[in-house]
């Protein structure tokens, strides 16, 4: 340890730890959609939607992402507002929302979108230095033969795993 460097405290490291707390999760575009390359934006957002997102209440699933004029919306995130909002607040659970990004950033994925036939679909939203952050992905849609086939590697997986659990309780034993 340098003479100069503070000493590692549990409240040095509080803040690393809660660096990208999730939020949600789109588990269904990884199901949907092939992959190719993921980006993170900001999200513009109002106050009652923070409170609502810290208390957990936001669905991701049938969210995408949109190009208008060249800056980058984020459409069907539904935040449901709190029961104890604030009654000048009328919340709108169902608001588009608009995507920070450097302008760099949003030419490169529009100039994807509209020649290779990629979309954008929001990954999952976290908290990265106290700050809403929404992963987004450019992304291909899979076949169905795909889905099936992505479905089989799974239950694979989940097979081989209770076999080998199976094999080590069962050589324990003997």
């Amino acid at each position: 340890m340098d003479a100069r460097e503070p000493p590692r405290t549990s409240r040095h490291l509080a803040p690393r730890l809660l660096h990208m707390a999730a939020i949600a999760e789109n588990r269904r575009a990884r199901y949907d959609y092939l992959i190719e390359e993921t980006h993170e934006a900001g999200l513009v957002l109002e106050g009652w939607e923070i409170k609502a997102i810290r208390d957990g209440q936001v669905q991701l699933t049938d969210g995408y992402v949109v190009i208008r004029d060249g800056e980058l919306y984020l459409i069907g995130c539904r935040i449901n507002a709190l029961r104890s909002a604030s009654t000048h607040v009328h919340p709108e659970p169902d608001r588009t929302k608009k995507l920070l990004m450097h302008k760099d950033e949003i030419r490169r994925l529009v100039g994807k979108v509209e020649q290779r036939g990629f979309t954008l679909v929001p990954l999952n939203l976290h908290f990265k230095g106290g700050r809403v952050k929404v992963d987004i992905a450019l992304a291909k849609g899979k076949a169905q033969h795909d889905k099936r086939d992505t479905e089989k590697k799974r239950d694979w997986e989940r097979e081989r795993g209770r076999l080998m659990r199976h094999k080590v309780s069962g050589a324990g034993r003997a």
